[in-house]
């Protein structure tokens, strides 16, 4: 899977004008779970509180609940957790 995204950004460089129309057929279990090991195991959980460790516990389950949502264009993401960082000045 790693080819396919290297020959997608190769192309995107070399052709800036270049338009993808949809990426879908990269969304498959062997792909989210090679994203899923490259997620930061330190980092807080997001909105529905379920931690990196969470997940993993039924990873395979859960990659393809997703997947098949996904496709089938029922997966509705959560909207992001805003958090403000003050800063002097």
């Amino acid at each position: 899977m790693v080819t396919k995204l290297e020959s997608l950004t190769l192309r995107a460089r070399e052709d800036p004008k270049c338009k993808f129309t949809s990426l879908a057929h990269l969304l498959s279990e062997d792909f989210l779970k090679e994203c899923f090991w490259e997620l930061k195991r330190d980092k807080a959980s997001g909105i529905d509180g379920v931690t990196v460790q969470e997940y993993e516990v039924k990873l395979g389950e859960n990659l393809k609940d997703l997947v098949e949502r996904l496709k089938a264009k029922r997966y509705k993401p959560q909207p992001v957790r805003r958090v403000y960082i003050s800063k002097p000045d």
